[in-house]
């Protein structure tokens, strides 16, 4: 038995509509007919209502098989502003709170950098991998696997990178934390179901592990994967948090910060590694806390409470689509706020190397044999390279004789520099590139020499 519903006259959102016409059998006065206008956001032809006769009987609703499809007059308004899963009331978008659940004091380990990250995603709640292997990623795979099955998760090898992102994406979608571990190959097959889940504004966290290209190139460390990461994530508007980890410790830290920060916003997260960061060991202090996840309000979870939810990247219609990327826009700005740099010795320096992922272990390096050497110089580090930390990076400039931008790729990164000094309108300091390529790291010895080089030029300039 149907509970009893209040007498009402329907409405139709004709978002859920299929034309079914069951609802049309159900009415004896007529007042629902067959559609003859396509939905542009469905390409399907709902039913038309004329409710000049309509008694308000309720049998319609009981013969729609679509949640919601026909409602009460007085529930259109809220059932929409549910649908649309953003706009309006702030609740409907509104988690529960998050559960964090202490952990005991332990030792410090010691982990390889893939590792560490697999341990920090289970410490942020996730209990759902969906992947493929490849080098130099596999290992951390390889623990979700061995691990997931006896904490109640899920692991799944996919198979391609293709199938494993929109398993991906549709976990995130149902609100539950998932991720996959990647390589530079697979990244760039996964970049069409990243576009797809940044335009549904589904979570989920992609730990790519950088390695030598083009094509398939080799297992050895490289960066070559930045402009992919911070411009390329698939067609259209799309922007993710792009996190770069330098140590074991950074790679399970900024994993539970990933997880963090696609629930806050809705939208994937990038954890950018490279070859030799995901296969080093380092020492990893686990946190003192661990997440046990809720379900978000928005997510399509299969139960009566989020049975009004929609999660979909279309929108046929031209206007609502500009309306879309007007929103995800806004929400591109709002991320500006993570941007994030560890800053080493750059309070007076004069010379700063600006450095990320491995390099930026040999520029540290290298800021210390300059300075024995008596030149003042300091490590800018960027954590977040999208959105790049310029903020932090500007108030070092009015003292800087040079930049110095280490890389593993050929100015990948010091395109991201270059971008955002322009943007903040920002420049007169000279840039010098430190680059290698192909899996091979640039040596402390060609960052000095490049320092030396840079240095002479304003000697003789001046």
């Amino acid at each position: 038995m149907s509970p009893a519903r209040e007498k009402a006259r329907p409405s139709l959102l004709v978002e859920l509509c299929k034309g079914c016409g069951r609802c049309i059998e159900s009415c004896s006065r007529g007042c629902i007919v067959e559609g003859h206008r396509i939905h542009p956001a469905t390409g399907l032809l709902p039913v038309e209502l004329d409710l000049e006769h309509c008694s308000a009987c309720g049998l319609c609703f009981e013969a729609c098989p679509e949640p919601y499809g026909l409602v009460p007059e007085s529930a259109v308004a809220d059932d929409a502003a549910r649908l649309a899963g953003r706009g309006g009331a702030a609740a409907a978008n509104a988690s529960p709170g998050d559960e964090l659940v202490a952990l005991p004091r332990s030792e410090p380990l010691v982990l390889k950098g893939t590792y560490a990250s697999a341990i920090g995603a289970l410490l942020a709640g996730c209990r759902h991998f969906f992947g493929y292997p490849i080098t130099p990623s596999t290992e951390g795979a390889e623990l979700m696997a061995r691990l997931l099955p006896s904490l109640g998760g899920t692991f799944v090898q996919a198979v391609s990178e293709v199938a494993a992102v929109n398993m991906v994406y549709g976990c995130g979608a149902a609100g539950l934390r998932a991720m996959t571990f990647t390589s530079s190959p697979g990244f760039s097959l996964m970049l069409e179901g990243l576009s797809y889940m940044i335009g549904a504004e589904v979570p989920g966290v992609f730990v790519n592990v950088m390695r030598g290209g083009p094509g398939l190139g080799n297992i050895g460390p490289e960066q070559a994967d930045i402009k992919l990461a911070c411009r390329g994530l698939g067609h259209g508007n799309t922007h993710a948090i792009v996190l770069a980890p330098a140590t074991p410790q950074e790679m399970l830290d900024f994993t539970v910060l990933a997880f963090d920060l696609a629930f806050r916003y809705r939208n994937p997260v990038v954890v950018l590694g490279d070859g030799y960061l995901g296969q080093m060991t380092g020492r990893v202090r686990l946190p003192n806390e661990m997440v046990r996840p809720a379900v978000p309000g928005w997510a399509v979870h299969g139960d009566g409470a989020h049975r009004a939810n929609l999660v979909s990247s279309i929108r046929l219609s031209e206007r609502d689509l500009e309306d879309h990327n007007v929103h995800l826009n806004s929400k591109y700005a709002a991320m500006a706020v993570e941007a994030r740099a560890d800053l080493h010795a750059c309070e007076d320096a004069e010379v700063i190397l600006i450095a990320a992922n491995t390099p930026a272990r040999i520029a540290k390096g290298s800021v210390e044999a300059l300075r024995e050497r008596g030149l003042r110089a300091g490590l800018f580090r960027p954590q977040t390279l999208w959105p790049f930390p310029i903020g932090a990076l500007a108030p070092l400039l009015g003292r800087a004789r040079a930049l110095v931008v280490v890389e593993a790729s050929h100015g990948q990164l010091e395109d991201e520099v270059r971008l955002a000094l322009s943007r903040a309108g920002l420049g007169g300091v000279p840039i010098e590139p430190v680059q290698r390529f192909g899996g091979v790291l640039p040596s402390q010895a060609e960052v000095l020499d490049a320092v030396g080089e840079v240095l002479s030029r304003e000697e003789v300039g001046a």
